[in-house]
């Protein structure tokens, strides 16, 4: 696995410091891996529900699904590269 470095001047683009940037970065990361969990949810629930005596072929779609989602990219990294290319926006709570 190799590691990538980071421009921090170009990742502190768009906010106000480098914190700032972490943190946006941060929540996001955390969004996309609850949409993860969320979706590896609903793609065992029917293999869950389907379980009978043939453990070996429910436990083959549930290895299935477990690889898909372990070549997806981390949710940091996703998080990352979408502060990166500008296609992640985000607004400051109203104090009002």
């Amino acid at each position: 696995m190799s590691i990538e470095t980071i421009d921090l001047e170009k990742f502190e683009e768009g906010a106000e410091n480098i914190y700032e940037a972490v943190v946006l970065v941060s929540k996001r990361a955390r969004q996309i891996n609850d949409e993860m969990k969320m979706e590896l949810s609903q793609r065992l629930e029917p293999v869950i529900a389907k379980e009978t005596e043939d453990d070996t072929i429910m436990n083959q779609d549930k290895l299935n699904i477990s690889l898909d989602f372990e070549k997806r990219r981390k949710p940091t990294i996703q998080a990352i590269t979408e502060k990166a290319t500008d296609k992640l926006n985000f607004r400051y709570r109203d104090t009002d």
